[in-house]
């Protein structure tokens, strides 16, 4: 049961994920789509094509018709949810990706109905798995190729013609991730002055670990930015998460979500717990509504749907659009709206320059285990209630996910990671005196409810 996750189904190829585990999926997964066809495309891992097979097994032998996409990034999944494709619209996606994990994993991302299949309905769905005595087989294998790199990728150029031979130097690394199946074609038919690092699809990732959220990652691309260039961009393994480098800056997604609203008309935007609170004060100082809510693009996507918000983004580097796309997450269409705003005359350091001045750790990770984590969360709440003299005054609690502790000059967030045995804390304030305080504070909380369970 430790693949099935919050928000997708993840595991070690061969070991985890393989032909029985994977077969059986895909059969039952068949049962919780109520319409006849399921688009499947894979990521650049050697292991990718495999599944697919054992994946189109499972859902034909389940009544099932598979729309082929084969290779193509996460956002090119989702897209094929909203387009005819000859008369067919699929009824649910899944793509086969490792995301941004070592290259011997790989798993499931689900799209049902064109909404998130996430949390108890994928947990349900491993239950019904594990109960199962035998592999189901298809009679007949049924598969429908379909062009959905070419489709996306004009649907794109369309959409920005007006980009077409802007002068911005762009240096971008697609980290042998799957970007590179649609940046070079997008950037030449652009006529954008682009310079690529690790185009080539390669699901070893020779050169470096296609995670741009880790700094580390970044190096190369820091280097070819100093060469001349005036901004770079960088994707993760499957493209739905971005990062944004200028000469002065590496912009987190809460920063981005103000840069691409001052572009809307006084949007709804949707952030998660560990977004800086500059985001939020700065968004209704300009009239528009700002959203609080839980971490995870499946969350992020759910709430788009239910309050109509046009802008959704996680620190990480999901970012979603609503306004003038479809609502899910992806890094080839933020690159696009990015270039969009320098275009307009926007200059993106001078716009952060202008922000309140806070000092923001990184996101840090408290190694705990699967069954205790949300059992220190739920003690550390309780510790709140009554705290020591010295912890630092409280204004106001957040319990939306996790514990985001408001102080009267930043604030320090404790919350489970969904995906891994880990406690994410992050702390912010408008002195790194006590952005530390907070920091000490609240892992003394950590501790002491540890050592109270």
């Amino acid at each position: 049961m430790s693949i099935y996750r919050e928000y997708d189904i993840r595991g070690i190829y061969e070991k985890e994920l393989n032909e029985k585990s994977v077969t059986r999926i895909g059969f039952v997964l068949a049962s919780k789509i109520s319409g006849e066809y399921v688009a499947v495309g894979y990521d650049a891992r050697s292991h990718s094509p495999i599944l697919f097979e054992y994946l189109v097994a499972g859902l034909n032998a389940g009544g099932k018709k598979v729309l082929d996409m084969g290779l193509v990034p996460t956002p090119v999944n989702y897209f094929t949810n909203y387009q005819d494709w000859d008369g067919i619209t699929p009824d649910a996606s899944v793509m086969i990706t490792g995301s941004h994990n070592p290259s011997e994993y790989n798993g499931f991302k689900i799209t049902v109905d064109k909404a998130p299949f996430f949390s108890e309905d994928i947990y349900a769905l491993g239950r019904e798995c594990e109960a199962m005595d035998s592999i189901p087989h298809a009679k007949n294998r049924e598969v429908t190729k379909i062009d959905a790199v070419n489709r996306y990728i004009d649907f794109i150029v369309n959409e920005f013609q007006h980009l077409k031979g802007m002068d911005t130097k762009i240096a971008y690394d697609c980290g042998n991730g799957v970007a590179g199946v649609v940046t070079e074609d997008i950037f030449s038919r652009l006529e954008l002055k682009t310079t690529g690092l690790f185009v080539e699809p390669d699901g070893t990732f020779p050169n470096h670990h296609p995670d741009p959220s880790d700094e580390h990652n970044l190096e190369d691309v820091k280097k070819l930015l100093a060469d001349g260039n005036d901004i770079a961009f960088a994707y993760d393994g499957d493209a739905d998460r971005i990062a944004v480098l200028t000469h002065k800056n590496n912009i987190k997604g809460d920063m981005m979500a103000l840069l691409y609203s001052m572009k809307m008309d006084k949007p709804t935007v949707i952030g998660e717990v560990k977004c800086s609170q500059v985001m939020y004060d700065e968004l209704e100082k300009r009239g528009c509504k700002a959203i609080m809510y839980k971490t995870g693009h499946s969350n992020l996507k759910v709430k788009m749907k239910e309050t109509g918000a046009e802008l959704a983004c996680e620190v990480s580097g999901h970012v979603f659009f609503k306004n003038r796309y479809f609502g899910y997450d992806d890094a080839i269409y933020a690159t696009l709206r990015m270039l969009e705003l320098i275009h307009d005359g926007i200059d993106l350091d001078a716009e952060l320059a202008k922000l309140p001045k806070v000092f923001s750790t990184e996101e840090i990770k408290v190694e705990t285990t699967e069954s205790q984590k949300f059992k220190i969360i739920d003690r550390v709440k309780e510790l709140l209630k009554n705290p020591d003299r010295d912890f630092p005054t409280i204004k106001n609690i957040i319990d939306v996910d996790g514990v985001r502790i408001n102080f009267e000059n930043g604030w320090g967030l404790v919350r489970a990671s969904n995906t891994t045995p880990v406690l994410v804390t992050r702390f912010e304030s408008t002195s790194q005196e006590e952005a530390k305080r907070y920091e000490t504070s609240i892992n003394n909380l950590i501790l002491k409810a540890k050592e109270s369970i």
